[in-house]
């Protein structure tokens, strides 16, 4: 259960630094006081009640000035604050950093295991018990 709980609480963390980190755009197209057509990849497409500019008399380039159709676009910028570079670690944050990735990779690496000698020799003779083998009994 610890260790669910643990991962759940990990997955929901890296989630949150995703999401504060990364920047989009939302383009909206607007009929009035109704939502036509959002996205977050390409522009929108219109609801086709667009203004009209071949009108020839200036009343009605007057009145297809205020048209009911706006476009809205919300742009969330991402945050920086989270990349540390080098550049801003002191000696001391870099002398311990290297110490610390040295001796933690050092845990890793395996041991040599040094050959032993009698690994191609012969097993020893195991001794038998000759009576029983020869079947003789003293009674």
């Amino acid at each position: 259960m610890k260790q669910v709980l643990h991962k759940i609480v990990s997955i929901f963390l890296a989630a949150i630094v995703l999401m504060t980190t990364m920047s989009f755009t939302v383009d909206m197209h607007f009929c009035g006081e109704t939502l036509v057509d959002f996205s977050f990849t390409q522009q929108v497409k219109t609801c086709g009640m667009e203004t009209n500019q071949t009108a020839s008399s200036c009343e009605k380039v007057a009145a297809n000035k205020s048209s009911c159709c706006t476009d809205k676009q919300v742009v969330k910028e991402g945050s920086e604050d989270l990349k540390i570079s080098f550049v801003q670690l002191s000696l001391e944050q870099h002398v311990f950093l290297t110490a610390f990735t040295y001796t933690y990779l050092d845990r890793f690496e395996e041991i040599d295991t040094q050959e032993t000698s009698f690994q191609d020799a012969d097993p020893p003779f195991v001794r038998r018990d000759l009576q029983v083998l020869h079947q003789t009994f003293l009674i």
